[in-house]
């Protein structure tokens, strides 16, 4: 016969291992969801019906860098193939140091300051050579404007491109300190230039500059959500227009980030599901001057 204690004692076991198989699936499903695409958004291209899916970098469980922003996401199709290239920027890397990009935030959007009638141009210096992204102002002011005011209080300094994917689309993403797609400035921007002639047929030619954000377009939620995440597109991708394009890549740019983008990415992390880019992108400096 079983005691009253005895029995005490199995109903607790049963349900403490209730408890931990409910946390154990739910870590599942998180991670699960982190590597197969946050939201797990499936988005039907009208032209030729192509299914591509939408991620969210910042792991897709709902938190948020402050409370004044949400975190931005960006497009990936899962998974990202695993290569094992060797890494092409490991020299300019150990040069980098140990430097650390700084803490910062802000609670609003810096007010617009830039000439809206100006062209204006990013130069970033990575690791693995530099890149120029000229950035019109008329089209996307507010993007252009919080690019000029994050780079001059060096927010991009000594930060890491965080993400590469090389399946179904092709872009390297950057513009988070934190490198985990958790980061940003702690503000958003509004959504600008969605309807930007060169993306046509739901496609972002290569050398395009786009910001990440956090639409659904299930839901419809999740508008003017950008805040310091930008991609770099490598080879043509097939991708909604949901994502501001806002500048693009000159000839010698392009050379540096295919290489970036030819040396694969790595497996997904399973806390983050980012897939790093296997070439070590580290942005010394960035800079922001009109044309």
């Amino acid at each position: 016969m079983v005691s009253n204690e005895q029995r005490r004692r199995q109903l607790a076991r049963e349900k403490y291992l209730r408890q931990q198989q409910r946390r154990e699936t739910a870590r599942h499903k998180r991670r699960r969801r982190n590597v197969v695409i946050a939201s797990t958004l499936a988005v039907v291209l009208a032209a030729g019906g192509v299914v591509t899916a939408v991620s969210a970098l910042s792991g897709g469980d709902g938190k948020k860098e402050s409370d004044k922003a949400a975190e931005p996401t960006m497009p990936t199709p899962s998974p990202t193939p695993t290569t094992k290239a060797p890494d092409p920027c490991a020299k300019g890397a150990k040069a980098a140091g140990k430097q650390k990009p700084k803490t910062m935030s802000w609670k609003k959007e810096p007010d617009v300051t830039i000439d809206k009638s100006a062209t204006y141009a990013m130069k970033l210096e990575t690791t693995c050579g530099d890149m120029t992204v000229t950035m019109d102002a008329a089209k996307a002011p507010h993007t252009v404007n919080s690019f000029a005011f994050l780079a001059g209080k060096g927010y991009f300094d000594h930060t890491k491109c965080h993400r590469l994917t090389n399946q179904g689309i092709f872009v390297l993403q950057c513009g988070d300190p934190k490198a985990t797609g958790m980061g940003g400035p702690g503000y958003t921007i509004p959504d600008e230039n969605l309807k930007d002639s060169r993306i046509k047929g739901n496609t972002y030619p290569a050398g395009t500059v786009a910001m990440a954000n956090q639409f659904d377009p299930q839901t419809n939620k999740g508008k003017n959500s950008g805040g310091s995440q930008f991609f770099l597109v490598y080879k043509d991708s097939q991708l909604p227009p949901y994502y501001t394009p806002f500048g693009i890549l000159d000839k010698d740019s392009m050379k540096v980030l295919t290489k970036i983008g030819n040396a694969g990415a790595t497996a997904p992390d399973p806390q983050t599901g980012n897939t790093a880019p296997n070439a070590t992108v580290l942005i010394n400096k960035a800079t922001v001057t009109k044309s």
